[in-house]
């Protein structure tokens, strides 16, 4: 399986390489118009979920502002490649633009691990608060020597969880396999509860509950819905213990050789379909819960104040194993917005 990815990489950079060798030799040739400048951008969530939806918006409006000067390629649901595969890709300029999972990034960074803190955020009004704040603006450029030019955050949504049973307390999830991202934060969040944590990727959870690989899982309402999750788990249950947000990053070299007033325009662009689609990604969500209601195939239930407080005083230490990776300022400053 690795050679065969490997295989894939190289493929992927060998087209690169043709494609930027073929526009050199376009640009030479006074006798032929400028070639748009071409923008991958792969995700793996479907056209209806709040990301889908605000990617759908940013290519529109991207192509209707700058017509022949810009394409961007949207390819949803994981078509051109996944999450771990996208950040290579972003890294080598193979794709120029990325919306990936913030909780993807910990390989690259410890300070993303925040946004993973189990009950940190009580809704996306909370989140927005903090990634406006000077140390949610901070966090930017946290990777800019990787090549990485962050530009913006955008929201999913708030996650529940999933499973064969009902997960009235932590104990319910006691020896049960949970899908989790790959995620530090959310293996030991898992291991708190007694589960054990399996990191999959999203593409891979359908069928891995539907054969029972694993028993639950934690998602939003948007993810849950689209990716069908609640065909194949009975329980669901609202516990908004965390969160899924995407950080929003460009290749930093393709984005430095943009032209000046084509660079600014798409800034202004993605600055105006992130507050359209954070604005929308509630929306969007309580959409999702009603069609999963409506559905009848799943029962959701609505966790008490006393088995909330359980699920919390549980899961409350692994904000102490992290505190000095993230910083213990930054986790301060995000739950002062809560209190």
């Amino acid at each position: 399986m690795n050679d065969s990815r490997n295989l894939k990489r190289l493929l992927r950079r060998a087209a690169t390489i043709a494609a930027f060798a073929a526009l050199c030799a376009c640009e030479g040739d006074t006798g032929q118009s400028a070639e748009p400048y071409i923008i991958k951008f792969p995700h793996v969530t479907a056209p209806a979920t709040p990301k889908g939806r605000t990617a759908q918006r940013l290519k529109e409006l991207a192509e209707q502002r700058f017509p022949g000067r810009v394409v961007v390629e949207v390819y949803p649901s994981g078509q051109l490649m996944n999450e771990d595969d996208a950040l290579e890709a972003l890294a080598f300029g193979e794709v120029q633009l990325t919306a990936v999972s913030l909780s993807k990034f910990d390989r690259l960074t410890d300070e993303f691990q925040l946004f993973d803190l189990p009950f940190l955020f009580p809704d996306l009004e909370t989140v927005e608060a903090f990634q406006a704040s000077p140390e949610g603006q901070d966090l930017l450029h946290a990777l800019d020597h990787r090549g990485f030019h962050g530009l913006t955050f955008w929201h999913n949504g708030m996650k529940q969880l999933t499973a064969r049973r009902p997960l009235n307390v932590p104990a319910d999830a006691r020896g049960l396999q949970f899908r989790i991202m790959a995620s530090d934060v959310l293996q030991a969040q898992t291991e708190a509860i007694g589960a054990i944590p399996q990191k999959m990727a999203l593409g891979e959870v359908y069928q891995a509950l539907q054969t029972g690989t694993i028993d639950a899982q934690e998602n939003t309402w948007s993810n849950v819905y689209s990716s069908k999750l609640y065909e194949v788990q009975p329980f669901i249950m609202e516990s908004n213990h965390g969160y899924v947000g995407y950080f929003v990053a460009v290749n930093a070299e393709f984005w430095d050789s943009l032209p000046d007033d084509l660079r600014v325009g798409l800034e202004e662009i993605i600055a105006e379909v992130t507050i359209w689609g954070n604005a929308h990604a509630e929306e969007i969500n309580q959409e999702a819960r009603r069609s999963v209601i409506e559905s009848g195939r799943s029962e959701v239930i609505e966790l008490t104040d006393a088995q909330m407080a359980e699920w919390q005083s549980t899961m409350a230490p692994v904000w102490e194993q992290f505190e000095q990776a993230i910083g213990v300022e930054r986790i301060d400053a995000a739950a002062s917005l809560s209190r």
